[in-house]
């Protein structure tokens, strides 16, 4: 890209979103940054409060035509703006169609009218479903499970289509379960942590067996900065640190690392439809040159002193 880089983050004061952010600010100060976020629930303004002067700020909602449309001037899409929680797509499915397929395809038709150079769509492993032995490829067929991931697979293909049909120049990656600092207490490890550091129950689902595959935010982050720059067009990248935990390993090392009694596990019902394993074969990001630059524990401990020092953020 010759000219000015002006990149559109939406969902920009989201989790994964306001890392993003942080990340792009630091690696690449001259670009020009926009943040399209409508602070529901999962997006705080609190989340970009120490770069605010960095960035311009739309208060928007991507499923509205006229908050798209606020949108002057962007020579690069990242959307990161979804409704991500499994367990409340189970109950409130119709809000994750609206906003991920929906809000994706006004995105991509703001991308069209304005002439867009990248699209990068942020998309998840759960698309692929679950896998008992192996990993999943890029071009394995998609077998969601849940409504949201469905409404995210959704918008991949309705991505894929508008590469396929207007010579839009998408990108996609999937990544597995992210984790580190502003993330929403519904996930798994901030709930762990900042239940263990309140002596409050830590509920893992059925037997603790369940398998994830954990990256650490800002080695997701990368890996998208690295696909935006070097990937090839109409091409979907998976972004996985290769390491797998049992939702009770998790729960036991998080209690470790606090001291505080292993007692404090409860096991709960189960959800429906409940994904037991999530892993994917990154052998075309590593061809980019991406391998993650954090260890597991490493971050985790990085992470746990995150919530520690900055109880501010999550004790309201």
């Amino acid at each position: 890209m010759g000219e000015m880089v002006k990149v559109l983050i939406t969902g920009g004061a989201g989790f994964i979103g306001s890392n993003f952010v942080r990340y792009i600010l630091n690696e690449h100060p001259e670009y020009k940054v926009v943040v399209l976020d409508n602070l529901t629930y999962a997006g705080k303004i609190e989340n970009l409060q120490d770069v605010m002067d960095k960035i311009t700020f739309i208060k928007g909602d991507i499923t509205n035509k006229q908050d798209v449309e606020k949108v002057k001037d962007c020579n690069v899409i990242f959307n990161f703006a979804a409704e991500t929680h499994v367990d409340r797509s189970i109950t409130e499915a119709g809000i994750f169609v609206k906003t991920d397929v929906i809000g994706t395809w006004n995105l991509l038709e703001l991308a069209r009218k304005i002439g867009v150079e990248k699209f990068i769509q942020i998309s998840t492993d759960e698309v692929y479903g679950s896998i008992v032995n192996g990993s999943f490829k890029e071009n394995d067929p998609l077998n969601p499970s849940s409504p949201y991931s469905a409404s995210k697979g959704g918008a991949d293909l309705l991505a894929i289509a508008y590469y396929k049909t207007y010579g839009l120049k998408v990108l996609i990656t999937r990544s597995t379960n992210n984790f580190g600092p502003y993330q929403h207490l519904e996930k798994l490890i901030p709930l762990l942590i900042t239940n263990a550091l309140q002596n409050k129950f830590l509920p893992i689902y059925g037997n603790g067996q369940n398998v994830r595959d954990w990256i650490y935010v800002s080695d997701n982050c990368y890996a998208i900065d690295l696909v935006f720059q070097k990937g090839g067009v109409g091409e979907i990248y998976n972004i996985a640190s290769n390491v797998k935990k049992k939702n009770i390993e998790l729960a036991r090392l998080i209690l470790e690392h606090l001291k505080k009694p292993q007692s404090l596990i409860k096991f709960v019902k189960d959800r429906p439809g409940h994904d037991f394993r999530y892993s994917l074969n990154t052998n075309k990001i590593k061809k980019l040159g991406w391998k993650p630059l954090h260890s597991f524990n490493k971050a985790l401990a990085n992470t746990i002193e995150w919530y520690k020092k900055n109880d501010w953020w999550w004790k309201h």
